[in-house]
């Protein structure tokens, strides 16, 4: 049984910083690329970070660029997004996939075409 779960959500003020935790299981995870999406509140969902498998590349939405670092440990089969300088709009359900191209996009949007496994979602609320 495959699964994803993530962990490190909350509530943050703004400009605090919030590390994500993607535990995955079932499959091999160096054979996937692995994705942050995130869903606000009456928003459709949207690709923010991404991580490929070997030598690994990474990708982030403009929006989170410079303030968001994502990174993973196969021998853990753990995933991370590190976030740092939290905005309120910010605030969403975070969550983790397993992308089966294995790949990231170099520029543009990330979309979840590919992606095979979903994590439950971890809340972050950034507010003062």
């Amino acid at each position: 049984q495959v699964q994803l779960v993530e962990s490190g959500g909350g509530l943050v003020q703004p400009g605090g910083s919030l590390r994500l935790s993607c535990v995955v299981s079932g499959i091999t995870l160096d054979a996937y690329a692995v994705g942050w999406f995130r869903q606000a509140p009456g928003q459709e969902r949207e690709g923010i970070s991404c991580i490929s498998t070997r030598n690994p590349k990474t990708y982030y939405r403009e929006s989170v660029k410079g303030r968001f670092a994502i990174s993973r440990d196969n021998a853990g089969n753990t995933v991370y997004l590190q976030m740092n300088s939290l905005k309120p709009e910010d605030t969403a359900v975070y969550y983790c996939a397993a992308d089966s191209t294995g790949t990231c996009p170099s520029g543009g949007g990330y979309y979840s075409h590919f992606i095979k496994f979903w994590g439950q979602g971890a809340r972050v609320t950034v507010s003062s």
